[in-house]
């Protein structure tokens, strides 16, 4: 009698068999009890709507792991809740399941808590959330600085959005390689850069990330440049599609950033300035492919600053409100179709004009 032993074990009261399915809602029943509260190393963060949506419950014995999505936003900064893939671990002790361990799932990037306490500096306009080492003087210090270039985004791009910024300064360059989900030689050398969804739509706000080292080699005017820059992609994310060709997101982004300013076309464009003397105008707007990071630094700086100029001729020939207005175009029509009815001009037309800009401009 085979069966025996098991349906003796079920009529005993000392036996505590449960099906597979009752231990599941237990464990996510300890999940959802134990996300109703952020963790304490998230004090300060002005942390809302904090939860876990589980999607898979694995359980061993005594040890079960979880998959979920943590969605969370920041009060005041995020229009919706963002999300992040993670891993959770707990153990079962005395018919409790007690959550050990929460990280993000493999192949996802790590927020900025993960990697240690988080400072918080607030600005007038900028939310400054500091890694493990940074100092409260270089944060607030960024926040300043966060906060000349929300109204300097703004005055170039005269459309409604936020007008407000959340900068994350982890506390090293390896750091900020594990929030954008890349190695370090990626973003070597680079001041900061902007994530986010483009296109409009409720959405989380864009992370301004620093790289700490690249960020600290620059001076007065290298901060400001490249504050405003990563504000202004923030400023013009919801414009901003799969069809903006990327010398006019690029190129706007650093229009806004020297605008108004003593930068000339010769001292903001070095790189362009030796082609063009050396008799090696380009023949046409930098392409996507050209903005490519890893190959050819002084290739990568060319299509930057010929970006720019491309911008600053349109804003100088043009009006800065055709600008603006090509830009909104062009993120919902072709660009030929863009160029023709903001500017008047087609590709070749412009590209002319361009290449006649930098002999001028570049001798």
């Amino acid at each position: 009698m085979p069966f025996l032993p098991l349906l003796l074990c079920l009529l005993s009261a000392g036996c505590a068999v449960r099906p597979a399915d009752t231990a599941g809602r237990d464990v996510r029943r300890a999940v959802s009890e134990w996300s109703r509260t952020p963790p304490e190393r998230l004090a300060g963060i002005p942390v809302e709507d904090w939860a876990y949506e589980v999607g898979s419950v694995r359980r061993d014995g005594v040890r079960a792991l979880v998959r979920a999505e943590l969605r969370y936003r920041l009060s005041g900064y995020d229009p919706a809740p963002g999300g992040s893939a993670r891993e959770i671990r707990l153990v079962e002790e005395d018919g409790t399941w007690r959550v050990t361990a929460d990280r993000p799932a493999p192949g996802t990037p790590m927020q900025l808590w993960d990697q240690g306490p988080v400072s918080v500096v607030r600005g007038a306009h900028a939310l400054v959330l500091g890694g493990a080492g940074q100092s409260g003087d270089t944060l607030r210090g960024i926040a300043a600085e966060a906060d000349r270039a929300v109204p300097a985004a703004s005055a170039a791009w005269p459309r409604a959005w936020a007008g407000r910024v959340v900068v994350l300064v982890p506390g090293s360059l390896e750091g900020m390689a594990q929030l954008l989900g890349g190695t370090a030689d990626a973003y070597r050398g680079m001041g900061a850069v902007t994530t986010g969804r483009v296109g409009a739509g409720p959405a989380p706000a864009d992370r301004v990330v620093v790289n700490p080292e690249g960020y600290a080699g620059l001076g007065e005017a290298g901060r400001r440049i490249v504050l405003t820059h990563e504000v202004t992609h923030v400023a013009t994310r919801a414009a901003t599609t799969d069809t903006t060709p990327l010398w006019l997101s690029e190129g706007f982004a650093d229009w806004a950033a020297y605008r108004g300013g003593p930068t000339t076309p010769e001292q903001g464009a070095p790189a362009l300035a030796r082609a063009v003397r050396r008799g090696e105008v380009p023949a046409r707007l930098p392409a996507a492919e050209d903005f490519a990071f890893g190959g050819d630094p002084q290739a990568l700086a060319r299509a930057y600053e010929g970006a720019w100029l491309a911008c600053r001729l349109i804003a100088d020939r043009w009006g800065e409100e055709a600008l603006v207005g090509l830009y909104e175009r062009a993120g919902r029509e072709p660009l030929p179709t863009a160029l023709d009815e903001a500017l008047g001009v087609d590709q070749e037309g412009l590209t002319k004009a361009w290449q006649e800009a930098l002999r001028g401009w570049l001798r």
